[in-house]
Protein backbone atom coordinates (compact mmCIF):
# COMPACT_ATOMS: atom_id res chain seq x y z
CA UNK A 1 0.00 0.00 0.00
CA UNK A 2 3.14 2.10 0.16
CA UNK A 3 3.90 1.54 -2.72
CA UNK A 4 0.14 2.52 -4.38
CA UNK A 5 0.49 5.44 -1.92
CA UNK A 6 4.22 6.82 -3.45
CA UNK A 7 3.15 6.38 -6.86
CA UNK A 8 -0.09 8.47 -6.58
CA UNK A 9 1.49 11.35 -5.09
CA UNK A 10 4.16 10.94 -8.23
CA UNK A 11 1.37 11.07 -10.80
CA UNK A 12 0.08 13.84 -8.97
CA UNK A 13 2.69 15.88 -7.90
CA UNK A 14 5.26 15.51 -10.78
CA UNK A 15 6.03 18.21 -13.67
CA UNK A 16 8.08 17.16 -15.54
CA UNK A 17 9.73 18.73 -18.90
CA UNK A 18 9.47 15.55 -20.59
CA UNK A 19 5.81 15.61 -20.33
CA UNK A 20 5.30 18.87 -21.58
CA UNK A 21 7.56 18.11 -24.34
CA UNK A 22 5.36 14.66 -25.19
CA UNK A 23 2.11 16.47 -25.21
CA UNK A 24 3.60 19.35 -27.47
CA UNK A 25 4.86 16.97 -30.12
CA UNK A 26 1.54 15.34 -30.26
CA UNK A 27 -0.03 18.63 -31.01
CA UNK A 28 2.81 19.62 -33.70
CA UNK A 29 1.69 16.71 -35.00
CA UNK A 30 -1.79 16.22 -35.42
CA UNK A 31 -1.85 20.07 -36.52
CA UNK A 32 0.48 18.79 -39.59
CA UNK A 33 -1.83 15.63 -40.18
CA UNK A 34 -5.18 16.90 -39.20
CA UNK A 35 -7.54 16.57 -42.32
CA UNK A 36 -10.07 19.35 -41.27
CA UNK A 37 -7.33 21.43 -41.10
CA UNK A 38 -5.85 20.67 -44.28
CA UNK A 39 -9.33 21.37 -46.15
CA UNK A 40 -9.53 24.55 -43.95
CA UNK A 41 -6.26 25.67 -45.41
CA UNK A 42 -7.35 24.85 -49.01
CA UNK A 43 -10.66 26.76 -48.53
CA UNK A 44 -9.63 29.58 -47.26
CA UNK A 45 -6.21 29.95 -49.91
CA UNK A 46 -9.39 29.35 -52.47
CA UNK A 47 -11.25 31.87 -50.88
CA UNK A 48 -8.20 34.90 -50.73
CA UNK A 49 -7.45 34.39 -54.41
CA UNK A 50 -11.60 34.79 -54.62
CA UNK A 51 -11.32 37.98 -52.72
CA UNK A 52 -8.41 38.90 -55.45
CA UNK A 53 -10.46 38.64 -58.50
CA UNK A 54 -12.05 41.63 -60.27
CA UNK A 55 -9.48 43.98 -58.21
CA UNK A 56 -7.93 45.01 -61.18
CA UNK A 57 -8.39 46.98 -64.36
CA UNK A 58 -11.09 45.64 -66.95
CA UNK A 59 -10.02 43.84 -69.53
CA UNK A 60 -9.43 46.02 -72.70
CA UNK A 61 -12.06 46.12 -75.37
CA UNK A 62 -10.84 45.87 -79.15
CA UNK A 63 -13.28 46.41 -82.35
CA UNK A 64 -13.20 45.64 -85.82
CA UNK A 65 -15.99 47.39 -88.33
CA UNK A 66 -15.70 46.24 -92.09
CA UNK A 67 -18.63 47.80 -94.18
CA UNK A 68 -19.36 47.89 -97.94
CA UNK A 69 -21.12 50.97 -99.06
CA UNK A 70 -24.57 50.77 -101.38
CA UNK A 71 -24.25 52.01 -104.23
CA UNK A 72 -20.79 50.25 -104.42
CA UNK A 73 -18.84 53.02 -105.69
CA UNK A 74 -18.99 54.41 -102.18
CA UNK A 75 -16.45 52.13 -101.41
CA UNK A 76 -15.51 50.17 -98.29
CA UNK A 77 -14.84 51.01 -94.77
CA UNK A 78 -13.27 49.69 -92.38
CA UNK A 79 -12.77 50.90 -88.42
CA UNK A 80 -10.65 49.46 -85.68
CA UNK A 81 -10.67 50.88 -82.18
CA UNK A 82 -8.94 49.77 -78.60
CA UNK A 83 -10.00 51.49 -75.55
CA UNK A 84 -9.63 50.98 -71.94
CA UNK A 85 -12.10 51.98 -69.03
CA UNK A 86 -10.84 52.52 -65.61
CA UNK A 87 -12.29 53.79 -62.69
CA UNK A 88 -11.08 55.73 -59.41
CA UNK A 89 -11.61 52.73 -57.11
CA UNK A 90 -8.86 50.82 -59.54
CA UNK A 91 -6.41 53.49 -60.07
CA UNK A 92 -5.73 54.44 -56.33
CA UNK A 93 -5.54 50.96 -54.72
CA UNK A 94 -9.27 51.26 -52.70
CA UNK A 95 -10.02 47.61 -54.03
CA UNK A 96 -6.87 45.90 -53.37
CA UNK A 97 -6.84 47.55 -49.79
CA UNK A 98 -11.00 45.91 -49.40
CA UNK A 99 -8.89 42.76 -50.66
CA UNK A 100 -5.99 42.40 -48.52
CA UNK A 101 -8.55 43.30 -45.17
CA UNK A 102 -10.94 40.27 -46.31
CA UNK A 103 -7.68 38.00 -46.67
CA UNK A 104 -6.97 39.02 -43.03
CA UNK A 105 -10.42 38.30 -41.78
CA UNK A 106 -10.09 35.06 -43.33
CA UNK A 107 -7.19 34.38 -41.96
CA UNK A 108 -8.49 35.00 -38.27
CA UNK A 109 -11.27 32.46 -39.12
CA UNK A 110 -8.91 29.66 -40.11
CA UNK A 111 -6.96 30.45 -36.96
CA UNK A 112 -10.17 30.16 -35.05
CA UNK A 113 -11.25 27.05 -36.17
CA UNK A 114 -7.46 25.94 -35.85
CA UNK A 115 -7.93 26.70 -32.01
CA UNK A 116 -11.03 24.97 -31.80
CA UNK A 117 -9.55 21.57 -33.23
CA UNK A 118 -6.04 22.25 -31.46
CA UNK A 119 -7.92 22.67 -28.09
CA UNK A 120 -9.80 19.18 -28.89
CA UNK A 121 -6.54 17.57 -29.03
CA UNK A 122 -5.14 19.19 -25.91
CA UNK A 123 -8.57 18.20 -23.97
CA UNK A 124 -7.93 14.34 -25.23
CA UNK A 125 -4.03 14.27 -24.22
CA UNK A 126 -5.47 15.60 -20.87
CA UNK A 127 -8.12 13.10 -20.72
CA UNK A 128 -5.30 10.19 -21.86
CA UNK A 129 -3.29 11.16 -19.03
CA UNK A 130 -6.00 10.83 -16.63
CA UNK A 131 -6.82 7.44 -18.17
CA UNK A 132 -3.01 6.04 -18.15
CA UNK A 133 -2.64 7.12 -14.44
CA UNK A 134 -5.66 6.05 -13.67
CA UNK A 135 -4.39 2.44 -15.03
CA UNK A 136 -1.28 2.38 -13.42
CA UNK A 137 -3.50 2.93 -10.43
CA UNK A 138 -6.16 0.07 -10.66
CA UNK A 139 -3.22 -2.46 -11.84
CA UNK A 140 -1.86 -1.83 -8.01
CA UNK A 141 -5.25 -1.98 -6.96
CA UNK A 142 -5.45 -5.17 -9.17
CA UNK A 143 -2.11 -6.69 -8.16
CA UNK A 144 -3.31 -6.29 -4.28
CA UNK A 145 -6.69 -7.42 -4.83
CA UNK A 146 -5.36 -10.78 -6.28
CA UNK A 147 -2.94 -11.09 -3.36
CA UNK A 148 -5.70 -10.89 -1.01
CA UNK A 149 -7.48 -13.50 -2.97
CA UNK A 150 -4.50 -15.54 -3.08
CA UNK A 151 -3.94 -15.40 0.54
CA UNK A 152 -7.75 -16.48 1.80
CA UNK A 153 -7.66 -19.43 -0.87
CA UNK A 154 -4.64 -20.45 1.17
CA UNK A 155 -6.08 -20.11 4.17
CA UNK A 156 -9.22 -21.80 3.00
CA UNK A 157 -7.90 -24.61 2.33
CA UNK A 158 -5.96 -24.61 5.73
CA UNK A 159 -9.23 -24.00 7.66
CA UNK A 160 -8.50 -20.47 8.60
CA UNK A 161 -10.97 -18.76 6.48
CA UNK A 162 -14.38 -19.54 5.33
CA UNK A 163 -15.67 -20.00 2.46
CA UNK A 164 -17.92 -16.84 2.66
CA UNK A 165 -14.56 -14.83 3.14
CA UNK A 166 -12.91 -16.58 0.29
CA UNK A 167 -16.06 -15.49 -1.64
CA UNK A 168 -15.60 -11.67 -0.49
CA UNK A 169 -12.19 -11.78 -1.57
CA UNK A 170 -12.72 -13.12 -4.73
CA UNK A 171 -15.49 -10.61 -5.34
CA UNK A 172 -13.58 -7.74 -4.88
CA UNK A 173 -10.45 -9.29 -7.01
CA UNK A 174 -13.17 -9.00 -10.03
CA UNK A 175 -14.51 -5.38 -9.20
CA UNK A 176 -10.86 -4.71 -9.62
CA UNK A 177 -10.32 -6.39 -12.94
CA UNK A 178 -13.80 -5.16 -14.32
CA UNK A 179 -12.87 -1.23 -13.28
CA UNK A 180 -9.34 -1.82 -14.86
CA UNK A 181 -11.06 -3.82 -18.14
CA UNK A 182 -13.27 -1.04 -18.64
CA UNK A 183 -11.07 2.06 -18.00
CA UNK A 184 -8.68 0.02 -20.82
CA UNK A 185 -11.92 0.14 -23.07
CA UNK A 186 -12.08 3.89 -22.69
CA UNK A 187 -8.27 4.52 -22.91
CA UNK A 188 -8.32 2.83 -26.90
CA UNK A 189 -11.63 5.01 -27.10
CA UNK A 190 -9.24 7.89 -26.56
CA UNK A 191 -6.58 6.82 -28.38
CA UNK A 192 -9.16 6.35 -31.36
CA UNK A 193 -10.07 9.43 -30.73
CA UNK A 194 -6.01 11.35 -30.97
CA UNK A 195 -6.05 9.02 -34.40
CA UNK A 196 -8.97 10.75 -35.98
CA UNK A 197 -8.20 14.01 -35.03
CA UNK A 198 -4.19 12.74 -36.69
CA UNK A 199 -5.68 12.39 -39.68
CA UNK A 200 -6.11 8.59 -39.22
CA UNK A 201 -2.58 8.17 -38.61
CA UNK A 202 -1.72 6.06 -35.29
CA UNK A 203 -0.18 7.83 -32.49
CA UNK A 204 1.25 6.61 -29.28
CA UNK A 205 0.62 8.64 -25.86
CA UNK A 206 1.32 6.71 -22.49
CA UNK A 207 2.20 9.97 -20.99
CA UNK A 208 0.40 9.95 -17.13
CA UNK A 209 1.66 13.31 -15.78
CA UNK A 210 -0.03 16.55 -15.82
CA UNK A 211 1.81 19.74 -16.55
CA UNK A 212 1.69 21.80 -13.23
CA UNK A 213 0.23 24.78 -14.62
CA UNK A 214 -0.52 28.12 -12.43
CA UNK A 215 -3.13 31.11 -12.18
CA UNK A 216 -2.46 34.20 -13.71
CA UNK A 217 -4.19 37.35 -11.84
CA UNK A 218 -7.24 37.84 -14.04
CA UNK A 219 -7.02 41.47 -15.36
CA UNK A 220 -3.63 41.47 -16.55
CA UNK A 221 -4.14 38.05 -17.73
CA UNK A 222 -7.84 39.21 -19.87
CA UNK A 223 -5.92 42.05 -21.57
CA UNK A 224 -3.70 39.37 -23.43
CA UNK A 225 -6.84 37.00 -24.04
CA UNK A 226 -8.60 39.84 -25.60
CA UNK A 227 -5.94 40.89 -27.82
CA UNK A 228 -4.48 37.07 -29.20
CA UNK A 229 -8.22 35.66 -29.09
CA UNK A 230 -9.03 34.62 -32.60
CA UNK A 231 -12.25 35.63 -32.40
CA UNK A 232 -12.09 39.11 -30.83
CA UNK A 233 -9.24 39.84 -33.76
CA UNK A 234 -11.86 38.94 -36.35
CA UNK A 235 -14.61 41.01 -34.63
CA UNK A 236 -11.54 43.88 -35.01
CA UNK A 237 -10.80 42.94 -38.39
CA UNK A 238 -14.33 42.74 -39.89
CA UNK A 239 -14.49 46.36 -38.74
CA UNK A 240 -11.24 47.50 -40.18
CA UNK A 241 -13.11 45.78 -43.49
CA UNK A 242 -16.43 47.34 -43.19
CA UNK A 243 -14.30 50.97 -43.48
CA UNK A 244 -12.64 50.27 -46.39
CA UNK A 245 -15.98 49.07 -47.71
CA UNK A 246 -17.32 52.72 -46.80
CA UNK A 247 -14.45 54.36 -48.75
CA UNK A 248 -14.74 52.48 -51.54
CA UNK A 249 -18.57 52.64 -51.67
CA UNK A 250 -17.95 56.25 -51.69
CA UNK A 251 -15.66 55.84 -54.82
CA UNK A 252 -17.88 54.04 -56.69
CA UNK A 253 -20.32 57.00 -57.12
CA UNK A 254 -17.16 58.89 -58.71
CA UNK A 255 -17.33 59.07 -62.82
CA UNK A 256 -15.53 56.35 -64.17
CA UNK A 257 -13.86 56.75 -67.94
CA UNK A 258 -12.98 55.28 -71.08
CA UNK A 259 -9.82 55.98 -73.21
CA UNK A 260 -8.27 54.85 -76.13
CA UNK A 261 -7.12 54.43 -79.56
CA UNK A 262 -9.31 54.43 -82.95
CA UNK A 263 -9.36 54.47 -86.83
CA UNK A 264 -11.47 54.75 -89.43
CA UNK A 265 -10.71 54.21 -93.78
CA UNK A 266 -13.64 55.15 -96.41
CA UNK A 267 -12.54 55.35 -99.94
CA UNK A 268 -9.39 56.25 -99.73
CA UNK A 269 -9.68 58.30 -96.80
CA UNK A 270 -8.38 58.05 -93.42
CA UNK A 271 -9.15 59.08 -89.94
CA UNK A 272 -7.43 58.07 -86.56
CA UNK A 273 -6.89 59.65 -83.17
CA UNK A 274 -8.16 59.32 -79.63
CA UNK A 275 -11.40 58.44 -78.04
CA UNK A 276 -12.42 59.35 -74.40
CA UNK A 277 -16.01 58.44 -72.50
CA UNK A 278 -17.18 59.10 -69.21
CA UNK A 279 -20.10 57.05 -67.38
CA UNK A 280 -21.53 59.25 -64.73
CA UNK A 281 -23.51 56.58 -62.17
CA UNK A 282 -26.65 58.12 -61.51
CA UNK A 283 -28.87 55.03 -60.19
CA UNK A 284 -26.62 52.13 -60.51
CA UNK A 285 -25.01 52.75 -56.77
CA UNK A 286 -27.92 54.48 -55.37
CA UNK A 287 -27.83 53.40 -51.46
CA UNK A 288 -24.46 51.67 -51.56
CA UNK A 289 -22.73 54.35 -49.37
CA UNK A 290 -25.39 53.69 -46.26
CA UNK A 291 -25.55 50.19 -46.84
CA UNK A 292 -21.48 50.44 -46.18
CA UNK A 293 -22.24 52.89 -43.19
CA UNK A 294 -24.66 50.45 -41.60
CA UNK A 295 -22.55 47.43 -42.27
CA UNK A 296 -20.13 49.31 -39.96
CA UNK A 297 -22.12 50.48 -37.70
CA UNK A 298 -22.91 46.71 -36.94
CA UNK A 299 -20.07 45.66 -37.15
CA UNK A 300 -18.81 48.30 -34.23
CA UNK A 301 -21.73 46.46 -31.98
CA UNK A 302 -20.76 42.65 -32.95
CA UNK A 303 -17.14 43.82 -31.66
CA UNK A 304 -18.12 45.31 -28.51
CA UNK A 305 -20.41 42.25 -27.76
CA UNK A 306 -18.17 40.17 -28.52
CA UNK A 307 -15.91 41.75 -26.38
CA UNK A 308 -18.26 41.29 -23.66
CA UNK A 309 -19.36 38.33 -24.36
CA UNK A 310 -15.75 37.05 -23.86
CA UNK A 311 -15.16 39.04 -21.11
CA UNK A 312 -17.84 37.38 -19.10
CA UNK A 313 -17.67 33.50 -20.51
CA UNK A 314 -13.72 34.03 -19.55
CA UNK A 315 -14.70 35.19 -16.10
CA UNK A 316 -17.04 32.34 -15.65
CA UNK A 317 -14.07 29.78 -16.41
CA UNK A 318 -11.31 31.52 -14.86
CA UNK A 319 -13.36 31.01 -11.90
CA UNK A 320 -14.43 27.87 -12.09
CA UNK A 321 -10.59 26.61 -12.70
CA UNK A 322 -9.53 28.50 -9.70
CA UNK A 323 -12.31 26.36 -7.89
CA UNK A 324 -11.20 23.29 -9.71
CA UNK A 325 -7.73 24.21 -8.89
CA UNK A 326 -8.57 24.19 -4.88
CA UNK A 327 -10.16 21.22 -5.24
CA UNK A 328 -7.31 19.29 -6.52
CA UNK A 329 -4.89 20.79 -4.05
CA UNK A 330 -7.17 20.05 -1.41
CA UNK A 331 -7.40 16.24 -2.59
CA UNK A 332 -3.91 15.99 -2.58
CA UNK A 333 -2.93 16.97 1.15
CA UNK A 334 -6.16 14.90 2.22
CA UNK A 335 -4.36 12.42 0.73
CA UNK A 336 -0.67 13.06 2.16
CA UNK A 337 -2.25 13.32 5.79
CA UNK A 338 -4.83 10.66 5.93
CA UNK A 339 -3.66 7.32 4.62
CA UNK A 340 -4.81 4.69 6.40
CA UNK A 341 -3.89 1.75 4.38
CA UNK A 342 -0.94 0.13 5.73
CA UNK A 343 -2.48 0.54 9.29
CA UNK A 344 -6.01 -1.21 7.71
CA UNK A 345 -3.25 -3.79 6.22
CA UNK A 346 -2.07 -4.15 9.72
CA UNK A 347 -5.73 -4.42 11.56
CA UNK A 348 -6.48 -7.45 8.91
CA UNK A 349 -3.60 -9.37 9.64
CA UNK A 350 -3.89 -9.51 13.08
CA UNK A 351 -7.62 -9.77 12.87
CA UNK A 352 -8.81 -7.22 14.55
CA UNK A 353 -11.61 -6.03 11.50
CA UNK A 354 -13.15 -8.43 8.97
CA UNK A 355 -12.02 -8.65 5.58
CA UNK A 356 -15.14 -7.03 4.55
CA UNK A 357 -14.73 -4.11 7.31
CA UNK A 358 -10.83 -3.85 5.43
CA UNK A 359 -12.49 -4.09 2.04
CA UNK A 360 -15.07 -1.08 2.94
CA UNK A 361 -12.04 1.13 4.63
CA UNK A 362 -10.19 0.42 1.54
CA UNK A 363 -12.92 1.32 -0.96
CA UNK A 364 -12.95 4.68 0.76
CA UNK A 365 -9.21 5.51 0.15
CA UNK A 366 -9.45 3.88 -3.31
CA UNK A 367 -12.61 6.74 -4.17
CA UNK A 368 -10.74 9.27 -2.70
CA UNK A 369 -7.58 8.45 -4.89
CA UNK A 370 -10.05 8.46 -7.73
CA UNK A 371 -11.49 11.79 -7.11
CA UNK A 372 -8.18 13.31 -6.43
CA UNK A 373 -7.06 12.16 -10.30
CA UNK A 374 -10.57 13.49 -11.31
CA UNK A 375 -9.92 17.06 -9.81
CA UNK A 376 -6.77 17.26 -11.41
CA UNK A 377 -8.17 16.26 -14.66
CA UNK A 378 -10.79 18.58 -14.14
CA UNK A 379 -8.82 21.57 -13.72
CA UNK A 380 -6.22 20.30 -16.59
CA UNK A 381 -9.51 20.66 -18.77
CA UNK A 382 -10.48 23.94 -17.55
CA UNK A 383 -7.47 25.52 -18.06
CA UNK A 384 -6.68 24.16 -21.37
CA UNK A 385 -10.27 25.94 -22.29
CA UNK A 386 -9.20 29.09 -20.51
CA UNK A 387 -5.79 29.14 -22.42
CA UNK A 388 -7.18 28.00 -25.81
CA UNK A 389 -6.17 31.16 -27.25
CA UNK A 390 -2.52 30.15 -27.01
CA UNK A 391 -2.20 27.14 -28.83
Amino acid sequence: MKTILISLMALLLTSTLSAQKQMGEVLQTIESNNSTLKALRETTNAEKLNNRTGIFLDNPEVGFNYLWGNPKDLGKRTDFSITQSFDIATLTGMKNRVSREQNDLLEWQYKAERMNIMLEAKQCCIELIYTNALLSELKLRQQHAQTIATVYETRLQTGDANRIEYNKAKLNLATAEGEYARIRVEREALLMQLRRLNGGIDIAFDDSHHVEVMLPDFDSWFTVAAERSPMQAYARKAIDVSKQQVTLMRASGLPSFTAGYMSEKVAGEQFQGLTFGISIPLWENKNRVRQAKASLRAAQMQEADSREQLHGRMRMLYARTAGLKAAAESYRKTLEATSNADLLKKALDAGEISLLDYILELGLYYDAVNQALEAERDYQLAFAELTAFEL
